[in-house]
C-alpha cells in the first residue's frame, strides 16, 4: 500500500513538471539570401531523435523544452542550432557551397550524394574542363569514370562518340540520353546529319550557361528512363537566378589554332627521285613546282567567345538571362562556325508559395562554312610538284585537263580548288524550352504534384555547290543540292512525389508516380540538280515520327539514415514495335549501407564516409532504323526516287516492297553494380569503387539474311547478346590547404572488357561472326568489313590476317600464316586481333591555388585500343604512285614496308592493327583574380588556356584518338592557345 501511495505521489508531483516544461515551437524557415520559404527543411531536437519538417510555406511546428536546442538542415544549406527561449523561433539559413556539391539531379528529382543508391557521379561547374570550348560535350572529357568522349575531329564545333561503360548494343544507338532542364534530346549519333545544318547535338547550349552534369551510370539509376536508358543518361542543369540585386556576369575569349601534326608524304624533291627511279617514262609528267599540298590547306585559325548574362530578381520573380556569340575558323581552309545564343530561366512562386513555376527556353541561330573533308586526302596524293595556281585554267588553279578542255578522267582533284571553289553552308535554328509546375498540394502538404511540358524544336537548310570549275564536276556542268529539314520534339511528363518523415520508426518514405510521353517528328527534303540539266531534280522527301509512352514509379525507404532501399519501375512503349512486343518492362532496385554512420565508425577521425551500394535493373533499347523505316514491323511500300520511274505513257512513280519483321522486340540489358563509397579525414579525401556486370539479350542488329526469306539482303531484326563487365574507381583530395594555397587532385581510372556471347539462333561456335557495317575497304582488296562483331570476342574486334615478317622484323609482302594449314590463303585464315576500344582509360585533374593566382590542367590516357591504320594501307604502298593517269604522291611509311601494292592478304594484315594507347595532356589554364574590383562584390579573372598540349603515344598515325578505331581521313585536332577575361558585378 505505501508503494502504491508513493507512485501516485510521483506521478501526481513529478511527471507533470516535465509536461509543464514542454512548450509547443513554431516558426519559419527561410533562405537567408533570398528571403523565400524552404519547404521540407528537417527540424530535429540535437541529441534525440524527435523532429519534423517544414511544409510548403517553410513553416513547422514541434514540441521541445525550454533550453532544447533545435537543429535546422536543408540540402545545399549549412546546419544551423538555435536555442528554444518562447514559443516562436523562425530560422534562415545560409548556402553552403560544399553542400551543394553534395546535390546529383537523379531522374524526376534530386538526392544527395550521402542518399544516393545508384551509381551516380556529378560534376559541377567548378570542377569542368577550361579553355575554348566550343561544344558541352567537352567539358566533362576526362572527369568521370567510365565516360569516354571522343571528339569527331578537329572541326569547330564538332561533335562526340560518348560511351558509358562501353556499348550495350550492336548496331542500335550506344548513345546515352541526354536531358537538359527536364527535356530528354533526341540524340542522332556522331554528328548531326549535314541536312540539318548542325554540326552537333549540343549546338544550341553555350556551354557558359551549364552549372552542372550528373551521370546515372547502372540500372538502379537509370531505369526509371526505361527504353531510353540502356547507355547511360547524362543530366544537364543550367545557371539559375535568385531574388535579390541584379548580378551581371561577361566572359569573353580570343584563341588562335594552328595545326599540330600532318602526315608525311614525300617532298617534291624526294618525289623526282622516285618517279626517275622507278617510273623514268613519266619524269615528263612532272612540274616545276615545290608544293606541300597540307600546308596549303590548313591554316592557323582565329576563334572568339562572348557570353554576357544577368541574375537577380524583377517583383519578386528570380530569373536569368544570357546572351552568348562564338565565332570560330576550322585549321582547314573554308571551314567556320559562327553561332549565337540566348536563354532565359524564370521561377516565380504563386498562390502562397504552393506553386513553383519553372520557365526555361533557350535558342540559337548557327552558320556552318562546311569545308570538304575529302580535300585532305587529296592533299596527301596530290603531285608535289605541280603548282596550286595556274591562270590558263578555269578559276586560275592547276588541275588535270585534256587539250580540248574536258576534265581528265580517273585523276584526283587539286585539293585547294575543292576548298575555295566548292561552297557549302547551312543555317540551323533550334529553340529548346520546358515549362515545369511543381504543386504542392493545400488539402495533402506530402504530396507535389509535378506537370512538364517540353519541345524541341529545329530547322535547317542549306546548299551545297560544286562549279564546273572544279575538274571533277566538269563533266556535269557542275552540281548542286538544297535542302531544308524540320525537327519536332514534344515531351509531356506528369507525376506525384510523396515526401513523408516516420518519425516513430525513425524512418523517412519517398514516393514518385508518373506518366510519360515523347514524340518525334521529322520532315527533311533535299533537291539534287546537275548544272547540265540531265536527269531533272532529283528530289527526295522523307518524313519520319516515333512515339514513346511510359509509365513509371519510384519507392525510396530510408531507415535511420542508415539504410536506404530504392525500387522502380517503367513500363515503356513504342511505336517501333506492335502487338505483343509493344510494351516493355523495366524494372530496378537497389540498397545502400551508410557503414559510417555505425556506432563502431561513428567516432573515426580516418574514416569520415563508408557507403555500401547494390544495384540491379533492366533498361531497354529500341532505337533501331533502316534507312526511313521507324516501324519495322510493318510490311510498307516507298515510292521510288525520280530515277527509278516506270515509263507508262508518262514517267510513273513506282511503289517496292520494304523488308520488315513482324516480331522485332525490345533489346533489353540487364546490370548488376556494387558500389563502395568513402571520405577519409573528414572528407579530405573522396571517391568509390564500382564493380559491375551488365547483360544484353535480344540485340537489335541488321544482319544479312537468305535469299528469298524476305523482301531484302539486309534485315534488322534480334539475333543474340553480348556482356559488359568492369570496374571503376576515382578519388578527389583536398591535398594542401592552407589561407594562402590549395591544392586540389583528382584521378580516375576505369576497366571495361566486352564479349559478344551469341549472334546467330544456332551455330554460335566461338570464331563466328558477322562484318560491322561501315568498316568495308572496297576497291582496296575486299568487300568485307576489317572489323567484325564475332562470338567470344569483343564487339568490333579486327578480323585479319597474321603477318609473316623476316628475320629484321620487315613485314613480307603478301606473306601470312596458314593457319587452318590446308595449303591455301582465305578468309578461313583470318582471325578475331584486338579491339578498337580501349581496355582502361585514366583521367587526372589537378588545380592550385595561390593568393589571387590559379592553375590547373586536365589530362587523360587510353590504354589497350588499337586503330587500322587506313592511312598507311592505301597511301603506304609503291603502286600507288602511278595508279591514275596523274601521278600520286604516297605516304613515307611505305619506306618501313617496301609494299608493292595491294590484294586482301595486305588489305586485311595485321600489319596495320597498330596500338594507340595514349597520354594526351588536354588543357592547362593560368588565371589571376581580383576580387573587390570597384565594389564588394565586384571580381575579375584574367586567364590564359593551352588545349591539346601534347600526346605520347606509338601508334604510327597522325592521331591515336579515332572514333571506332578506322584511320582513314583524319581532320587534325590542332593546339590552341586562348586569352581570356570573366568580370562580375
Amino acid at each position: 500500500m505505501k508503494i502504491l501511495q508513493k507512485f501516485l505521489l510521483v506521478l501526481l508531483f513529478g511527471f507533470p513538471i516535465g509536461v509543464l516544461a514542454q512548450i509547443s515551437v513554431s516558426g519559419t524557415v527561410i533562405d537567408q539570401t533570398t528571403g523565400l520559404p524552404l519547404p521540407g527543411a528537417s527540424v530535429v531536437i540535437k541529441g534525440t531523435s524527435t523532429g519534423t519538417t517544414t511544409d510548403f510555406d517553410g513553416l513547422y511546428q514541434i514540441t521541445a523544452n525550454t533550453g532544447d536546442v533545435l537543429q535546422f538542415s536543408y540540402v545545399g544549406f549549412s546546419i544551423l542550432e538555435l536555442t528554444v527561449e518562447g514559443p516562436t523561433l523562425d530560422a534562415a539559413l545560409s548556402e553552403d557551397t560544399q553542400m551543394l556539391d553534395e546535390i546529383v539531379v537523379i531522374g524526376y528529382g534530386t538526392t544527395t550524394k550521402k542518399d544516393a543508391t545508384g551509381a551516380v557521379v556529378g560534376v559541377t561547374e567548378k570542377e569542368l574542363n577550361q579553355g575554348f570550348i566550343a561544344s558541352p560535350q567537352d567539358l566533362l572529357i576526362g572527369k568521370a569514370a567510365g565516360v569516354n568522349i571522343t571528339t569527331n575531329g578537329g572541326a569547330p564545333g564538332s561533335g562526340s562518340q560518348i560511351r558509358i561503360r562501353g556499348g550495350s548494343s550492336l548496331d542500335a544507338s550506344n548513345d546515352p540520353l541526354i536531358i537538359i532542364d527536364g527535356v530528354p534530346l533526341d540524340s542522332p549519333g556522331l554528328d548531326e546529319q549535314r541536312n540539318s545544318g548542325s554540326r552537333n547535338v549540343f549546338d544550341f547550349v553555350n556551354p557558359n550557361d551549364i552549372s552542372s552534369f550528373s551521370i546515372l551510370k547502372d540500372a538502379s539509376a537509370t531505369a526509371i528512363y526505361g527504353s531510353r536508358a540502356s547507355n547511360g543518361v547524362i543530366i544537364i542543369t543550367t545557371k539559375k537566378g535568385k531574388t535579390g540585386e541584379l548580378k551581371f556576369s561577361l566572359n569573353t575569349s580570343a584563341s588562335v589554332n594552328t595545326l599540330s601534326n600532318t602526315i608525311e608524304v614525300f617532298s617534291a624533291a624526294d618525289y623526282r627521285e622516285i618517279i626517275a627511279d622507278r617510273f623514268p617514262n613519266r619524269v615528263a609528267d612532272l612540274g616545276s613546282a615545290n608544293t606541300n599540298w597540307q600546308e596549303q590547306i590548313f591554316e592557323t585559325a582565329l576563334g572568339s567567345d562572348t557570353n554576357f548574362s544577368v541574375s537577380g530578381g524583377i517583383m519578386g520573380i528570380p530569373f536569368r538571362a544570357s546572351v552568348g556569340y562564338t565565332q570560330q575558323d576550322g585549321i582547314l581552309r573554308s571551314e567556320a562556325l559562327e553561332r549565337t545564343t540566348a536563354s532565359i530561366n524564370l521561377t516565380p512562386r504563386l498562390f502562397d508559395d504552393k506553386l513553383k513555376i519553372e520557365l526555361n527556353a533557350r535558342g540559337a541561330y548557327t552558320e556552318n562554312n562546311f569545308a570538304d573533308t575529302g580535300a585532305i586526302n587529296s592533299a596527301l596524293e596530290f603531285d608535289p610538284t605541280q603548282p596550286v595556281f595556274d591562270s590558263s585554267l578555269p578559276a586560275g588553279l592547276f588541275d588535270y585537263y585534256e587539250e580540248d578542255g574536258s576534265a581528265t578522267t580517273n585523276t584526283i582533284t587539286n585539293p585547294v580548288a575543292q576548298l575555295t571553289l566548292r561552297d557549302n553552308q547551312a543555317i540551323a535554328r533550334r529553340f529548346v524550352g520546358n515549362a515545369k509546375f511543381d504543386y504542392n498540394l493545400h488539402f495533402f502538404p506530402d504530396i507535389t504534384a509535378t506537370l512538364n511540358l517540353g519541345i524541341d524544336k529545329s530547322i535547317g537548310d542549306g546548299t551545297d555547290f560544286q562549279p564546273p570549275t572544279i575538274s571533277s564536276q566538269l563533266l556535269e556542268g557542275g552540281r548542286t543540292r538544297n535542302f531544308e529539314q524540320d525537327e519536332e520534339n514534344k515531351l509531356m511528363d506528369l507525376y506525384f512525389k510523396y515526401a513523408k518523415n516516420l518519425d516513430k520508426i525513425d524512418s523517412r518514405l519517398d514516393l514518385t508516380a508518373g506518366y510519360s510521353y515523347q514524340n518525334f517528328y521529322e520532315d527533311r527534303m533535299s533537291v539534287d540538280l546537275r548544272g547540265d540539266g540531265i536527269g531533272g531534280p532529283l528530289v527526295i522527301k522523307t518524313i519520319l515520327e516515333s512515339n514513346i509512352q511510359s509509365f513509371f514509379g519510384r519507392f525510396n525507404y530510408t531507415f535511420k539514415d542508415k539504410y536506404l532501399l530504392t525500387l522502380t519501375y517503367r513500363r515503356d512503349g513504342s511505336s517501333r514495335f506492335g502487338g505483343d512486343n509493344r510494351w516493355g518492362n523495366f524494372p530496378a532496385a537497389a540498397f545502400a549501407w551508410n557503414v559510417s554512420d555505425e556506432n563502431f565508425l561513428k567516432d573515426s577521425k580516418t574514416l569520415s564516409n563508408l557507403k555500401l551500394r547494390l544495384g540491379w535493373g533492366i533498361t531497354g533499347q529500341q532505337d533501331v532504323l533502316q534507312g526511313t523505316d521507324t516501324q519495322p514491323y510493318l510490311p510498307q511500300f516507298s515510292p521510288s526516287q525520280n530515277g527509278a520511274s516506270g515509263q507508262l505513257g508518262g514517267f510513273v512513280t513506282t511503289l517496292r516492297a520494304q523488308p520488315f519483321d513482324a516480331n522485332i522486340k525490345w533489346e533489353e540489358t540487364t546490370t548488376y553494380n556494387v558500389g563502395l563509397d568513402y571520405g577519409l579525414f573528414n572528407d579530405r579525401i573522396t571517391g568509390a569503387i564500382e564493380l559491375y556486370y551488365r547483360e544484353t539479350e535480344d540485340l537489335l542488329s541488321t544482319v544479312n539474311v537468305a535469299a528469298g526469306s524476305n523482301l531484302t539482303n539486309r534485315l534488322p531484326t534480334n539475333i543474340g547478346s553480348l556482356t559488359n563487365r568492369g570496374a571503376e574507381f576515382f578519388v578527389n583530395a583536398a591535398v594542401f590547404e592552407t589561407e594562402d594555397f590549395s591544392w586540389n587532385l583528382g584521378f580516375n581510372l576505369a576497366y571495361n572488357e566486352n564479349e559478344v556471347d551469341r549472334l546467330f539462333q544456332t551455330g554460335n561456335e566461338p570464331g563466328t561472326g558477322i562484318p560491322v557495317s561501315g568498316t568495308s575497304l572496297i576497291g582496296i582488296g575486299g568487300d568485307d568489313g576489317a572489323q567484325w562483331h564475332i562470338v567470344g570476342q569483343p564487339t568490333r574486334s579486327y578480323f585479319v590476317f597474321e603477318q609473316v615478317y623476316d628475320e629484321n622484323g620487315i613485314p613480307l609482302e603478301g606473306v601470312v600464316r596458314d593457319l587452318n594449314n590446308d595449303g591455301q590463303i582465305n578468309d578461313l585464315d583470318r582471325r578475331a586481333y584486338k579491339q578498337s576500344a580501349p581496355l582502361v582509360t585514366l583521367g587526372l585533374n589537378s588545380r592550385f591555388n595561390y593568393k589571387q593566382w590559379d592553375f590547373s590542367f586536365s589530362a587523360r590516357a587510353n590504354y589497350g585500343n588499337y586503330n587500322y591504320n587506313g592511312i598507311d594501307l592505301n597511301r603506304g604502298n609503291f603502286r600507288n604512285l602511278n595508279i591514275g593517269q596523274d601521278l600520286r604522291n604516297v605516304a613515307t611509311s611505305v619506306l618501313r614496308s617496301n609494299f608493292e601494292g595491294t590484294r586482301d592478304e595486305i588489305t586485311f594484315s595485321d600489319y596495320y592493327v597498330q596500338d594507340a594507347s595514349f597520354i594526351r595532356m588536354d588543357n592547362m589554364t593560368l588565371g589571376y583574380t581580383v576580387d573587390k574590383l570597384w565594389k564588394e562584390n565586384t571580381r575579375m579573372r584574367i586567364f590564359s588556356t593551352l588545349q591539346n598540349v601534347f600526346v605520347i603515344t606509338d601508334y604510327d598515325g597522325l592521331d591515336p584518338e579515332i572514333t571506332n578505331g578506322i584511320d582513314n581521313n583524319v581532320y587534325p585536332r590542332p593546339f590552341t592557345v586562348q586569352v581570356g577575361l570573366s568580370l562580375d558585378f
